[in-house]
């Protein structure tokens, strides 16, 4: 038997003890088969609602959904407010861990009271159901506080990552028409007060929707003031009411807009709304982590800047009722046994993480997790990307003990939910694969011809039915969404993800990533022509082509080529230095090439258009395919004495922002 074939043979069933007591058994995928929508009426009553549906399913105007037609809820009152009502008030909802070690317990009583105060600042403010407001904050409770007011209100949010730059806040601020934006003074990296405001009023800077800036003071370091713009949160918020009323929303109210990289380069607003969401994000949760409340400590690692955050740290786990961790740095600050000090000191249950993340963790050694008590460990997960099966022999073994389930989780922004992962008491699991569609979900590997493919096929990644928690559409472009991830299979009426993925030969679904010009750098989607529009808007750069490589700890990297304008002079490393400095300010550090080549030209085809598939194999280093298709066939001889050169150019990958998933 073949090397292959043996990691392909090799199973992990779940334990007799794991399984006795699993939220899940073989009858969820029964209940499923026997009738789909059936199944999703008798999961959306794990919710309150204040008006019942009509229809679980109108899928007449595809491919825009509408699910749970004329039902009506609050998504807060079912993250908070029941929990409460049900005699859980005294439950710790969050952890709060800062990075400088300052610590906060919150209780359902105390977030709902804080949800109170911020939903009462907002409508003082003048916000009414439908606007949208912007949310640019470190992973510290006020940052969730505010997702859930927004939901309380029928405010549609937009949370932006603390590590994009003012200019990528500024395009998404301006593309929802945000009448607040709610910020910090600073957030806490590696042990230093790192100033968040300044970016933020460089971004709201003569934009004209935004009438409010809302800060947090997170570090006390001094700021820039805005009178009549500008509010503090202990000011406002905190004097605040802590009563408040919520009032139902129909189930497709726009909840919140999420952006993400587009081929185009210019990021798209995923927009997700409220009871089909909030449905699937509850369901997975309850089910795929195996989360028992009041008994588990669940922590997801991500930040609440990508839709992990949103889906696996606010909504699916605090409808659930969860008791959560909730960590605002890195894994390395002040040292790198952060993360296992806090599995230890809480007792974490439930870890769901990225592989870029058990990678590094894999660098540093085991001695570092070994020095932990680590017992309290029954659950882990992985999510972001495809995890490579030493990585997730690695995470069972030495996170795990040896046999804590793994559950592989594929799904994305646009999906808003899991879609493919084991169920942790029923599926026998293969290190590396997500195994199969989750009960209620349907999926499909095709060809390009749209030919399902069997046992042994590889081909391309397609949801062929519609499911709760699905996009409703891109903000303000309509068209954009159908010609993104519908028009591929237009005929079949099918969602096209923009993966590639495979079966075994048992019939495992393994999914292989990006088929299109999106890099998944440590589990963030980053385009192609994102990158190659910040390289060329610096005054050295007249031509650059970017391409994802791939990389042992991020799974891709970042892989440039540029060409100089004329007069410009090769400085060699201080230049590399200044383009790689520049993307980051121009998005943000996680979009730093992973290493710059300076070439005198780029290999074209006849239309045109770059082959990036030849700079990929000289990135990856190996031999060149076909470039019979290029204007001139040469120009990949002159591409490989820059080899030497990639690795003397290389900068190292900055992962003060890769931990969040």
């Amino acid at each position: 038997m073949s090397d292959n074939a043996e990691l392909l043979a090799e199973v992990f069933p779940p334990s007799a003890e794991f399984t006795a007591t699993a939220n899940a058994g073989p009858e969820l995928q029964a209940a499923a088969d026997a009738d789909r929508l059936a199944f999703w009426d008798t999961q959306a009553r794990r919710l309150d609602w204040a008006t019942p549906w009509s229809e679980v399913l109108d899928w007449s105007d595809a491919p825009v959904a509408k699910w749970f037609v004329g039902g009506t809820l609050n998504v807060a009152y079912n993250c908070v407010d029941r929990h409460v009502l049900a005699g859980n008030g005294d439950r710790v909802a969050i952890h709060f861990e800062g990075e400088p070690g300052d610590t906060r317990a919150l209780t359902y009583n105390d977030l709902l009271a804080e949800v109170s105060r911020a939903a009462n600042t907002f409508t003082e403010l003048g916000l009414v159901a439908g606007d949208r407001v912007a949310i640019y904050m470190p992973m510290i409770p006020e940052a969730i506080v505010s997702m859930l007011a927004c939901a309380r209100l029928g405010l549609t949010h937009s949370v932006v990552f603390a590590g994009f730059s003012s200019s990528a806040l500024r395009s998404r601020v301006d593309d929802a028409e945000a009448k607040l934006v709610i910020t910090v003074d600073g957030q806490w990296r590696r042990g230093q007060a790192a100033p968040l405001k300044p970016a933020a009023d460089e971004a709201v800077q003569g934009a004209a929707s935004v009438e409010h800036v809302l800060v947090v003071k997170r570090t006390g370091i001094d700021v820039d003031w805005t009178e009549g713009r500008d509010l503090w949160w202990h000011e406002t918020v905190e004097k605040a009411s802590p009563e408040h009323t919520a009032q139902p929303f129909d189930a497709e109210h726009p909840l919140f807009i999420l952006y993400t990289s587009g081929t185009t380069g210019k990021p798209k607003g995923i927009v997700h709304t409220s009871g089909g969401y909030l449905t699937q994000a509850s369901y997975t949760h309850h089910y795929v982590f195996d989360h028992k409340p009041g008994e588990d400590v669940y922590w997801c690692t991500a930040d609440i800047g990508w839709v992990t955050g949103h889906t696996y740290i606010v909504y699916g786990p605090l409808a659930n009722g969860v008791t959560q961790v909730v960590y605002e740095g890195t894994p390395n600050s002040p040292d790198e046994h952060r993360h296992f000090d806090i599995i230890e000191k809480y007792g974490v249950s439930i870890y769901y993480t990225a592989p870029t993340l058990i990678r590094t963790f894999m660098k540093w050694g085991r001695q570092i997790p070994d020095a932990h008590d680590l017992s309290s460990i029954r659950l882990l997960g992985s999510v972001g990307e495809p995890i490579n099966p030493e990585a997730w022999r690695w995470y069972r073994e030495v996170i795990g003990a040896g046999s804590a389930p793994i559950v592989d989780t594929w799904w994305q922004t646009e999906t808003g939910a899991i879609m493919i992962s084991p169920l942790p008491g029923v599926t026998a699991t293969k290190p590396g694969a997500a195994m199969a569609p989750l009960p209620g979900i349907s999926a499909k590997i095709v060809d390009d011809e749209a030919n399902p493919l069997g046992n042994g096929g590889n081909g391309f990644l397609v949801l062929d039915k519609p499911w709760p928690a699905m996009l409703r559409g891109i903000w303000g472009d309509m068209q954009r969404y159908r010609e993104t991830y519908w028009s591929r299979y237009e005929d079949k009426g099918w969602y096209f993800a923009g993966d590639g993925a495979k079966y075994d030969e048992d019939g495992a679904l393994w999914v292989l990533g990006r088929v299109d010009d999106v890099m998944n750098v440590s589990g963030h989607r980053i385009s192609t022509s994102e990158v190659e529009s910040a390289l060329v808007s610096h005054s050295s750069v007249a031509e650059a082509a970017v391409v994802g490589a791939a990389d042992d700890t991020t799974g891709q990297g970042i892989v440039a080529y540029v060409i100089l304008l004329e007069h410009v002079e090769n400085t060699g490393d201080q230049l590399i230095k200044e383009l790689r400095d520049h993307v980051a300010v121009e998005i943000s550090p996680i979009a730093k090439p992973r290493q710059i080549t300076v070439v005198p030209e780029l290999p074209k085809t006849r239309s045109g258009k770059i082959m990036r598939r030849l700079l990929r194999d000289v990135a990856e280093g190996r031999e060149l395919g076909d470039t019979s298709t290029l204007v001139d066939p040469k120009v990949s001889t002159r591409l490989l004495p820059a080899r030497p050169l990639i690795s003397a150019s290389r900068g190292p990958q900055d992962t003060s922002t890769l931990w969040e998933g």
